[in-house]
């Protein structure tokens, strides 16, 4: 499209100022052409209403979670990864894989975008915490696919989306890598083993998140202890052991908010009442009754032991999102994904990939996440009372990274095994 082709015209005189590109930021791929080198998003000068839609938000996290929960196993999902990733496809798909991908996100594609776009903007970080999110699209080069100028245009004003072209072989697969390895500090060093032959596009988030706790558990707070999984196996491992103020309870679980340094962030962690498995829990969650118990927690002092663990899951969401409600996106007859651009055959997501990292510890939490989409051809005040609430994490439990102003879990996963999958 005439777009793309004055796009990279402006990419030669570009390249004569390689060395002012660098000092910039901008530095080149040798494998990837960045289409959106010396090109300026266009602003959005509105912002979504958050407090309006972050409950579906919530909710959208719950359905997602409940979907991927594989009981005897821990789960790990960013939801806001997810939603990022196919909110960026869906700004290319059509009637019916529309309306289905809005169902399943909670949100029509205009409000995904100014949602997420106004939900990056309100993320607050410092010198003790930070979430970062990064979106990249690749196109492949040459043959009959040509990508529509309004659906790169809008990725890249929405969410701020790096664009390459690129010969989608070997060194793309690595050029992928590297850019998700990047953006998420290091956590995900991979997630592409392989180029299908048959892709045209692939879209990426990528998720970092990094935080100090708010008080630092010391040396007399760890502990060694046992962690007993729900077939009566006890694992020994190291407990951080600490004293609350935010306790969270329903029907079915006791739990807990323990903040990161200025309290923007913090570590929810729910466990399930004895007699009710961990997947038992997660079916019984709903985002409604979440998002109000993460925003209402009572103020009380609560007795709190958290395992150190660290947890690396990676899966293959395609069955996952087509039983949550889009299975149209991923048919190759009936997908309609007209707006990603001009094909010589039908266009549909084969694939969304997904894969995290979390580590807790005593001085605070690392966690990382990722999520490709591969279009192919045919995630306080302090109360003193008598008798203090008791949440030890000791067996199998549901824990949350959420920040605290919009109380949106952008990370949610279970621990059932205390040495980790």
């Amino acid at each position: 499209m005439k777009a793309l082709r004055v796009l990279k015209l402006m990419l030669c005189l570009i390249l004569a100022a390689a060395s002012a590109l660098s000092a910039a930021g901008c530095a080149m791929r040798a494998s990837a052409t960045d289409l959106m080198a010396g090109v300026t998003p266009r602003e959005v000068t509105a912002e979504g209403e958050l407090s309006a839609k972050n409950g579906k938000a919530v909710d959208f996290a719950v359905r997602l979670f409940r979907a991927s929960d594989e009981s005897g196993k821990n789960t790990l999902v960013s939801p806001l990864s997810v939603m990022s990733a196919l909110a960026m496809t869906a700004n290319g798909a059509e009637g019916e894989t529309l309306r289905q991908m809005e169902n399943v996100l909670g949100m029509t594609v205009q409000e995904l975008n100014l949602y997420l776009y106004s939900y990056k903007k309100s993320l607050p970080s410092g010198e003790k915490y930070r979430l970062g999110l990064a979106n990249s699209i690749w196109l492949k080069e040459g043959g009959d696919f040509l990508a529509n100028e309004e659906f790169l245009q809008t990725n890249a004003d929405y969410y701020g989306a790096d664009i390459y072209e690129a010969p989608f072989d070997s060194r793309t697969c690595r050029d992928i890598n590297e850019w998700v390895k990047k953006k998420t500090d290091g956590m995900i060093p991979e997630i592409l083993d392989r180029i299908s032959e048959y892709a045209v596009m692939y879209l990426v988030n990528a998720l970092s998140f990094e935080a100090e706790w708010d008080r630092i558990y010391e040396t007399k707070d760890v502990r060694d202890g046992k962690f007993k999984k729900e077939d009566g196996t006890e694992q020994d491992v190291e407990f951080m052991y600490c004293d609350e103020s935010k306790y969270l309870e329903d029907e079915k679980a006791t739990g807990f908010l323990k903040y990161y340094s200025g309290g923007k962030y913090a570590f929810a962690a729910l466990l399930p009442n004895e007699g009710v498995t961990v997947s038992e829990y997660v079916a019984s969650l709903d985002g409604e009754s979440l998002y109000r118990m993460l925003s209402t927690p009572e103020n009380t002092n609560v007795l709190t032991a958290i395992p150190k663990f660290e947890v690396e899951y990676d899966v293959e969401m395609s069955d996952i999102l087509a039983g949550m409600g889009m299975p149209e996106a991923f048919d190759s007859d009936h997908a309609s994904f007209g707006r990603l651009g001009e094909a010589s055959s039908n266009l549909y997501m084969s694939e969304v990939l997904h894969r995290t990292f979390i580590s807790v510890g005593e001085k605070g939490t690392k966690a990382g996440a990722a999520t490709v989409v591969e279009i192919d051809e045919a995630g306080s005040a302090y109360v003193e009372i008598e008798e203090p609430k008791r949440v030890y994490l000791d067996r199998p439990f549901v824990y949350m990274l959420i920040d605290c102003q919009n109380n949106v879990p952008f990370f949610i996963g279970t621990l059932v095994d205390a040495a980790g999958t």
